[in-house]
């Protein structure tokens, strides 16, 4: 089973994500399950989402408490929340951002984690380019893929075409397709620099 939990605020996309992923997962014939935490039901309130994909079915309801991968929509949250607990040893971190961890002052993940699970994808200044609002879920989905290869980008870019309208979906689609191209380009440079040290 592979358990993703998505921090952000309220009218990032937050919610839409998880729900986007989970049926990039049904497009591949996975079982997938995908839910919402709020605590203030509000523009900018903190907001967790939280999607599991299996082989088999799934029958956990609860929270997601030791994911596979941590996704971070907002970095703000960064130092607020413990974003990172419960993270897997072998998890995957990706946060919206055009600074490096170092730079947003998480160093100490690359003592805990190899450095090709962990990224960060400018999500927010992708969705403005393409969708003329910095909602960063489809742009980060794209990383997300890039990173963790939990579905094929074919498969998350079909369940964009079916969430969104004509327009909505173009612009997503290549904030998606743009994150996915970014990170993986950010990964192989990791691979490298791990394959030379």
């Amino acid at each position: 089973m592979f358990e993703l939990r998505i921090h952000g605020r309220g009218g990032q996309g937050v919610v839409t994500a998880a729900e986007l992923l989970s049926l990039a997962a049904f497009i591949e014939g996975v079982q997938a399950q995908a839910f919402p935490s709020f605590g203030s039901e509000r523009m900018g309130a903190p907001v967790t989402a939280f999607c599991r994909l299996d082989a088999r079915p799934i029958r956990l309801r609860e929270p997601i408490a030791e994911p596979d991968a941590v996704v971070v929509a907002d970095p703000t949250l960064l130092h607020h929340v413990n974003v990172f607990g419960g993270l897997r040893a072998d998890g995957y971190v990706l946060v919206n951002s055009s600074r490096t961890l170092e730079q947003l002052g998480l160093a100490e993940l690359h003592g805990r984690h190899a450095a090709q699970r962990l990224a960060t994808v400018p999500a927010s200044e992708i969705a403005r380019a393409w969708l003329g609002r910095p909602i960063p879920n489809s742009a980060l989905l794209g990383g997300l893929v890039a990173l963790t290869r939990v579905v094929k980008l074919d498969s998350l870019l079909a369940a964009i075409g079916e969430r969104f309208s004509a327009g909505a979906a173009e612009g997503n689609a290549n904030a998606a397709r743009e994150a996915h191209r970014r990170a993986a380009a950010a990964l192989g440079e990791a691979n490298r620099e791990a394959v030379d040290a």
